[in-house]
């Protein structure tokens, strides 16, 4: 078993299923269907569909599946900063940032 992005536990074969699940899920109607809205589930915006990112709610590397509810559209911006980040982990870093504008 190989630590993975900093996170024991999940091995590597579960980590390949994963994203081999999720390949298949970026050729559904569904994604597509996502993708045609072409909205950033993070930060809102609207975002070209051909600029939109899949992002794992729940990262791979955490345990998380490549799931219709565990997959969102992301920009590119969001989805890197976002990183491995959990749900709790992305919402403090988000609320960090606002603070500072304020």
């Amino acid at each position: 078993m190989k630590d993975y992005e900093g996170f024991a536990g999940i091995d590597e074969a579960a980590i390949r299923r994963e994203r081999d699940k999720a390949r298949e899920l970026r050729r559904s109607r569904w994604w597509q269907q996502k993708l045609a809205q072409g909205l950033c589930y993070y930060c809102g915006q609207q975002v070209k569909p051909s600029e939109l990112t899949m992002d794992h709610i729940v990262p791979i590397a955490r345990g998380g599946q490549s799931s219709k509810g565990n997959v969102v559209t992301t920009c590119k911006e969001c989805n890197n900063r976002k990183k491995s980040m959990l749900p709790i982990e992305w919402e403090e870093y988000m609320e960090s940032l606002a603070g500072r504008k304020e």
